[in-house]
């Protein structure tokens, strides 16, 4: 090749791949609660549901508002605690914390760090509801576990989802399972990467299961529409009580590093 060519083949190339680079959206961070600081979580970010009226599942907490017993940021973390509380007429008090009225979102990458508390009755879970029943209630506009952990089956981790078509009440939920032996003595990060024709779960990075949009409308694609997230320590119930509550395991706590969410995946 003649030099003058060979220059010219040179520049354009480099032309090409910065034309590219330039198309290329970085991921931006639309939402985060990096729990810094301390005393009672974030009042801008964060209200709390309250109660213990079973939650559709007859778990035994009840969850409190503002108190720091069972939600607090200290050392940089966000803590969830359980504790027995024998003033409750079910024994126990929890926090259940959410976004909804203050952080929504439609499709995006959300990922949060956290250490899960162990023993028999534990139920953590990291998930999102819409932030309207535009479909009507549960399970007709959806639900996404971006992970959940029961005590009886340690170092399992699931994703799952639920739809009116594709719902644990009839056996059809969509969902896998990734083992994890470090779930409590380590922090790990669960994460979806949800987008207009599929929802990704992630753990540590690694993808571990895909739920795809069947193109089967609302019953089973209820994913088109605002969602807040929910971060919450149950005790017991019909999944996490199946095999009972250990009394002697309390107080155990769900520790949160962090929230992120961006309008995508991160490279």
């Amino acid at each position: 090749m003649k030099p003058i060519y060979f220059l010219l083949a040179l520049l354009l190339g480099s032309w090409q791949a910065s034309a590219q680079q330039s198309t290329q959206k970085t991921a931006q961070l639309l939402w985060a609660d990096e729990f810094n600081g301390m005393g009672l979580p974030d009042s801008t970010k964060w209200s709390y549901d309250v109660g213990d009226h079973g939650w559709g599942n007859n778990e035994l907490q009840f969850y409190t508002k503002r108190d720091p017993k069972n939600a607090r940021v200290e050392n940089g973390n966000l803590i969830i605690e359980a504790i027995k509380d024998a003033t409750f007429s079910k024994g126990y008090t929890s926090a259940r914390l959410v976004t909804k009225g203050k952080g929504a979102w439609k499709y995006g990458f959300i990922e949060v760090k956290a250490n899960l508390p162990e023993g028999l009755g534990t139920w953590p879970a990291i998930w999102m509801l819409p932030e309207v029943n535009t479909f009507g209630g549960w399970p007709k506009s959806g639900e996404i576990d971006i992970m959940e952990h029961v005590g009886y089956d340690p170092a399992i981790i699931h994703g799952t989802v639920h739809t009116e078509a594709f719902n644990h009440t009839i056996g059809t939920q969509k969902a896998n399972q990734v083992k994890l032996p470090t779930f409590h003595s380590e922090f790990h990060v669960y994460a979806i990467d949800w987008k207009e024709d599929r929802i990704d779960f992630y753990l540590d990075g690694d993808l571990y299961f895909t739920f795809e949009n069947t193109g089967g409308g609302s019953k089973e694609w209820p994913f088109d529409q605002p969602f807040h997230l929910i971060l919450n320590l149950a005790v017991g119930g019909n999944w996490g009580g199946k095999y009972g509550v250990d009394s002697a395991i309390w107080p155990q706590q769900l520790v949160v590093d962090y929230v992120r969410v961006y309008d995508q995946k991160p490279d």
